[in-house]
């Protein structure tokens, strides 16, 4: 009897194992995308509430070792991981009540266009001078953030991320744009400097040109900011005001506080009440005004007498103009609107937000939501309008510019107040839905590169905390804690004079980006002609 042996007992027809160098060159090619999240979860530890500014320039001296001299490509998968390390952990308050899925979404989205930075920042590696042209292209994706889709989502710039930081001054320079740019470039030059050292030791090679461009990457933006200090103060230039801010908590923290709209206009009410008890017993000096955060009556005072009684009862108490933060209906408009209440006029003067939050205050593609989650639509049944026209009480000569809440991310909407004459700047907040999130500390952040930006005080009365009155140099001088009842009263410095960067506006973020778009078009350009010359 003959007998056949089988495949399987054929050795060259066993699967090969690999070898242990295989597996170690797998793990090795993994490295980049590593470091490549990680360095973005460090530039998430750098923001607010953590004091860790300085965290920004490892991170992006990371960000520069895993993208330079990439494809395109890589450099597209390696960007998105950079912005899913730093976004995900700093905008996880976004899901806070709603649930994971619009964070999710939101992040995914926003990460895109870390993504195409990071594509554009491996393209520009290679030209001379790099860590300006990549900076340049950090702040042009900013630029780009904060405009699309929905009229924007700025958070996240890494100017907000610097409220105690050297680079500060910068921001009375050229706002935000200069103050992110300063930062990006000088970690980019920290990178550059320690590769050139590296390649030095190695080659015994000397490049002067790119170690100077390395050593002027770092030393210009530290040098510009020692500086810019001298565009920074807090003496009062048109007297001083003395400021009452009012947080009167809510019932509870969530979605559902506004169930009891009644309940948060009465907290409102009984602190101003408590406040005025203490003026007249001397505790505290009398204000010149009071100031009550968004939705403190989410009743609308214009239309409801029952909730009018309450607001003017509160300002005869106190016996000076209160700012009411309010949800009003006009011609069939909803309004987020701050209402100026005379204690013997009423209402006197009204500003409605501009700057409304997508999702928030308005739900684009609405009937796709619907598909989604019914739940979320019913919740915003329907949608705020905006506002048209700067807000700027004017209050016994005293002119207070207002941005509400999400607007105080916006450059813009921040400088027009102060072009239309403010000389201090309030920005009435709701962070009750965000419950003890960080979203408070990072938008109080916020309100500190604003003042130093403008040179004016800004106060932060907000419904659950942290309140806050801050000087034109950035420093906090008074808060609240968080879902506590309290009122801060303190005399503020007036301010008229124009920092650069009330007066340049928007220019500087087109000049860094006319930059960006300069460097990619000489990158793309060199590329072409040296595939050109390799054909011949």
């Amino acid at each position: 009897m003959t007998v056949t042996a089988t495949s399987v007992d054929q050795p060259d027809q066993l699967e090969p194992r690999p070898s242990p160098g295989a597996r170690g060159g797998r793990i090795l090619r993994l490295v980049p995308a590593a470091a490549s999240a990680l360095s973005g979860v460090l530039l998430y530890v750098s923001f607010p509430p953590r004091i860790l500014w300085w965290l920004a320039l490892p991170a992006f001296a990371g960000f520069a070792w895993v993208l330079r001299g990439r494809s395109w490509k890589a450099a597209l998968g390696l960007g998105y991981l950079f912005g899913l390390g730093f976004l995900l952990p700093l905008l996880v308050w976004t899901g806070v009540e709603v649930g994971p899925g619009p964070w999710l979404a939101l992040v995914a989205i926003e990460a895109v266009f870390v993504a195409l930075v990071g594509v554009g920042v491996a393209a520009v590696s290679r030209l001379p001078a790099w860590p300006v042209w990549a900076a340049a292209v950090w702040i042009a994706g900013e630029a780009a953030r904060a405009r699309v889709p929905f009229r924007g989502f700025p958070w996240g710039k890494i100017a907000f991320g610097q409220a105690d930081g050297v680079f500060l001054p910068l921001a009375a320079v050229g706002g935000t744009p200069v103050l992110g740019f300063a930062v990006v470039l000088c970690g980019f030059g920290m990178y550059e400097a320690g590769r050139l050292i590296v390649e030095r030791r190695r080659t015994r090679a000397l490049r002067p040109a790119a170690a100077t461009a390395a050593l002027l990457s770092v030393a210009v933006p530290l040098g510009g900011a020692l500086a810019a200090r001298a565009l920074v103060s807090d003496k009062a230039e048109d007297g001083t005001a003395t400021v009452a801010l009012i947080q009167g908590n809510v019932p509870r923290s969530g979605l559902e506080f506004n169930a009891q709209r009644r309940a948060v206009l009465d907290y409102h009410a009984r602190e101003t009440h408590k406040l005025a008890a203490d003026v007249r017993a001397g505790k505290v000096p009398r204000p010149d005004y009071v100031l009550w955060p968004e939705n403190s009556s989410d009743i609308d005072p214009l239309e409801y007498a029952d909730a009018a009684l309450v607001v003017e009862q509160a300002a005869k108490d106190i016996g000076v103009p209160v700012s009411v933060g309010s949800v009003v209906e006009k011609d069939g408009k909803l309004l987020n609107e701050q209402i100026l209440w005379d204690p013997a006029k009423g209402p006197t003067q009204t500003y409605d937000k501009r700057q409304i939050q997508p999702f928030g205050e308005y739900l684009p593609l609405r009937s796709l939501v619907g598909a989604i989650n019914k739940s979320w639509t019913d919740m915003a049944h329907q949608d705020f309008d905006r506002g048209t026209e700067p807000g700027v009480f004017d209050i016994h000569g005293a002119k207070v510019g207002l941005a509400t809440c999400y607007e105080a991310a916006f450059d813009w909407a921040v400088r027009d107040t102060v072009t239309h004459g403010a000389e201090m700047i309030s920005v009435p907040s709701n962070n009750a839905t965000f419950d003890r999130s960080e979203m408070t500390y990072q938008q109080l952040a916020m309100s500190r590169i604003r003042a130093v930006e403008h040179s004016r005080t800004v106060t932060v009365p907000v419904t659950s905390g942290v309140s806050a009155v801050i000087l034109p140099d950035g420093r906090i001088t008074q808060r609240t804690g968080m879902f506590v009842p309290a009122y801060v009263v303190q005399k503020v410095p007036l301010r008229t004079s124009s920092t650069p960067a009330t007066e340049l506006g928007i220019l500087p973020e087109i000049a860094l980006v006319l930059v960006a778009a300069g460097g990619i078009g000489w990158a793309i350009g060199s590329g072409l002609r040296s595939r050109r010359a390799g054909d011949v």
